[in-house]
C-alpha cells in the first residue's frame, strides 16, 4: 500500500446509498469521515456506468483533501477513469493479476476472501490487503458466502501476513471482538449509512476499533 500503511485502513465505511434514508450520499461519507472514518469503499451495484464514474469523481474530490483513500468495488475501469487510490475485488470480478497489470503501481487493491483455501491462494497473488467477508451474518450483501465467525477469522489470520479488513455484521457492539480475534480493521456497511448520526456512528466505532488495538 505505497503511500498509505494499514493505519489507512483502520476503519473503512462501505457506502450503500439504499440505507442513507434519502440523504445525500456524499453528506454522510463526510460527516463519518469527521468521525473517525479512515478509508471509504465505493459500492455501487445499480448504478449504470457514466453515474458510477460522475459519483466516485465527486468522492475522489471530497477526500482527497483529507487525506482519505477511496476505494472502488469491483471496478477497475471506473477506478482508472477517476484516479481512485484502490480497488477492491470480490471472487467473480476481474482476476487480481489482470487488475494488477491494468492499474498504476501505487493503486492498492483488496480481495474479499470467504473461504481458508482462499486466504492460501491470495499468498500467490499482488494483493495489499483481504477482506474477511462476512464475519457475522448481514443483509447488505445477498450473495454473501456462509458467515466466518469469530473463530474463522482468528483462522484467517493464522493463514496469511496480509493486512485483514473485517466486514459483515459489524457494528460498535462487536468490532472490538474482531480486532481481538485478528482484524487489522473493520469495515462497516448499515452501522455509519443507516445511523440518526452518522458522525457520532464512526466516532463510537473509532473509539472501539482503536481501543481493541490495544
Amino acid at each position: 500500500m505505497q503511500g498509505w500503511g494499514v493505519e489507512a485502513l483502520r476503519l473503512m465505511l462501505v457506502t450503500d446509498e439504499t440505507l442513507c434514508g434519502g440523504r445525500s450520499l456524499e453528506a454522510i461519507v463526510a460527516a463519518a469521515v469527521r468521525g473517525g472514518v479512515r478509508c471509504v469503499q465505493l459500492r455501487e451495484k445499480r448504478l449504470g456506468t457514466r453515474a458510477f464514474v460522475e459519483r466516485a469523481r465527486a468522492l475522489k474530490a471530497l477526500l482527497a483533501p483529507l487525506r482519505v483513500p477511496l476505494v472502488v468495488n469491483d471496478r477497475v475501469d471506473v477506478a482508472l477513469a477517476i484516479g481512485a487510490d484502490g480497488v477492491h475485488l470480490g471472487q467473480s470480478d476481474m482476476p487480481v493479476e489482470d487488475a494488477r497489470r491494468l492499474l498504476p503501481a501505487e493503486v492498492f487493491i483488496g480481495w474479499s476472501v470467504e473461504t481458508l483455501d482462499d486466504v492460501r491462494r491470495a499468498a500467490a497473488l499482488p494483493l495489499d490487503y483481504l477482506g474477511t467477508s462476512p464475519v457475522f451474518a448481514t443483509a447488505t450483501k445477498t450473495d454473501a458466502a456462509p458467515p466466518w465467525g469469530l473463530e474463522g477469522l482468528r483462522a484467517a489470520r493464522e493463514a496469511t501476513a496480509l493486512p485483514l479488513v473485517a466486514i459483515g455484521g459489524l457494528h460498535a457492539g462487536n468490532a472490538a471482538l474482531a480486532i481481538a480475534h485478528g482484524a487489522d480493521s473493520v469495515a462497516v456497511v448499515s452501522a455509519i449509512c443507516a445511523a440518526a448520526d452518522p458522525e457520532a456512528a464512526a466516532r463510537e466505532l473509532a473509539r472501539v476499533v482503536g481501543e481493541g488495538a490495544r
